[in-house]
C-alpha cells in the first residue's frame, strides 16, 4: 500500500476544524466588505453604502474553499438579490472535494446610519459554525440583555430593571451609580431608559449598533457594564456568536406581536414564543467563527483608513474552542512597484 503524502493527509483533514481552516479566510470577507463600504462614509447613502458591503462580502465569500449555507443574512430570497437566507455560497468544488460545511450569519454593514453620516460604531460582521449550530432567528426584535463574564447569571429578563443594576453593580464590586449601561435611542425604549435613570445607573444612548455595543459590554475596560433593550433577533444571534467568544452571557427573548411573526417562526421550527435563550442557546454551534472590521471609528476597532499606497483596517477575529480573540491591523497595499508600508 502506497504511503500517504502529506498533502493527501491536508486535503482529508480539511473541513474538520472549521476555526482554523476558515479563521482568516473570513477575516478577508470582512475587510473587502469594511473597504467598500467605508469609500462611501459620510455620503448619506445608507443604502448605497450596504449595498457595496453586501456586492463586496458575497463575492468574497466564492473565494472561500467552503460549502457555506446564509442563516441570517439581508432577507428573504424574494427581497435581497444575495446574502439572503438559504442562499449557498463558497467556493465551487467538484463533489466529493473534503472542504467544511458552514452556516453562516452576516450583518454586511451594522450600522448603515452610522457610515452614512460618518458617526462611530458601523462594523462589518459575520458569525460562522457547523451546520445547525446558529440559530435561525426571524426577522423581528428581540428583548436582550448582555453583561460580561463577571455577571453571568445574575439578570433576568423578567426582573426589574432596579434588581438587574444591583446585581450587575455587586457582581463588578461598585455602586449602581458607577454603571454605564447602553440602550438604543428609541421610543419603545421610554420605560426602560426611566427606570435605569431612577435607580442611579448612567445611560449611553446610541442610535444604532446594538451588536457593536454588546461586544463592547462582554469586553473588560471598555466602560460599559451592560446592554438592555430590545434591538434585531437576528443581531442578537451574531451577538450571542461572539458572547460565547468572549465568555459573555446573554439573555434573549423574541418579540412576536404579529400573526405574520406567529405564523413564521411555526416554519421556522420555533415551537416557544416566549423562551429566553441564552447566548448557548441562540448559538449552540460546538465550533464558532466571529469576524468584523471596523468601517468608522470604535470602542474595540478604528475605521477604514484610506492614504496614498494604500487601505488600513481594524479588525477582531475570535474563535471559540482554541480560545483566541485576535485584534488585527491590516494594511491593504496598492499593486504599485515603489509602494511602500507606513506605520501610522
Amino acid at each position: 500500500m502506497a504511503t500517504q503524502t502529506r498533502t493527501e493527509a491536508q486535503a482529508k483533514s480539511f473541513g474538520q476544524n472549521i476555526e482554523s481552516d476558515l479563521a482568516l479566510e473570513f477575516l478577508r470577507v470582512v475587510e473587502k466588505a469594511a473597504i467598500a463600504s467605508a469609500r462611501t462614509m459620510g455620503q448619506g447613502a445608507r443604502k448605497l453604502s450596504d449595498q457595496v458591503a453586501t456586492e463586496a462580502m458575497r463575492e468574497t465569500m466564492d473565494t472561500v474553499p467552503m460549502r457555506g449555507t446564509i442563516v441570517i443574512g439581508e432577507g428573504e430570497r424574494d427581497e435581497a438579490p444575495m446574502l439572503y437566507i438559504g442562499e449557498k455560497v463558497g467556493a465551487k468544488f467538484p463533489d466529493g472535494t473534503e472542504v467544511p460545511e458552514v452556516d453562516i450569519a452576516v450583518d454586511p454593514l451594522e450600522g448603515t446610519n452610522l457610515c452614512a453620516t460618518g458617526t462611530s460604531g458601523a462594523i462589518t460582521v459575520l458569525a460562522a459554525s457547523e451546520r445547525g449550530g446558529l440559530l435561525n432567528a426571524p426577522d423581528c426584535y428581540m428583548e436582550k440583555i448582555v453583561v460580561g463574564p463577571s455577571c453571568k447569571g445574575c439578570v433576568d429578563l423578567d426582573a426589574p430593571v432596579s434588581d438587574n443594576l444591583k446585581n450587575i453593580a455587586q457582581r463588578l464590586e461598585r455602586d449602581v451609580d458607577d454603571l454605564v449601561i447602553i440602550v438604543l435611542d428609541r421610543p419603545r425604549h421610554e420605560k426602560l431608559i426611566s427606570d435605569i435613570r431612577q435607580a442611579g445607573a448612567r445611560i449611553r444612548l446610541i442610535g444604532d449598533g446594538d451588536l457593536s455595543a454588546g461586544i463592547a459590554a462582554a469586553v473588560i475596560g471598555t466602560g460599559v457594564h451592560a446592554v438592555m433593550g430590545s434591538g434585531g433577533a437576528p443581531e442578537g444571534v451574531i451577538t450571542a456568536a461572539a458572547i460565547r467568544c468572549l465568555n459573555g452571557y446573554m439573555l434573549g427573548r423574541l418579540v412576536i406581536n404579529k400573526p405574520e411573526l406567529e405564523q413564521r417562526i411555526v416554519r421556522m421550527g420555533i415551537q416557544d414564543k416566549h423562551r429566553i435563550y441564552t447566548a448557548d442557546e441562540l448559538a449552540p454551534g460546538r465550533q464558532m467563527i466571529f469576524a468584523a472590521t471596523g468601517v468608522t471609528e470604535g470602542a474595540l476597532m478604528r475605521g477604514v483608513r484610506f492614504f496614498g499606497e494604500g487601505v488600513r483596517t481594524s479588525s477582531v477575529i475570535m474563535t471559540l474552542n482554541t480560545g483566541k480573540v485576535r485584534f488585527i491591523e491590516s494594511i491593504h497595499l496598492d499593486k504599485k512597484p515603489d509602494v511602500k508600508v507606513r506605520f501610522a
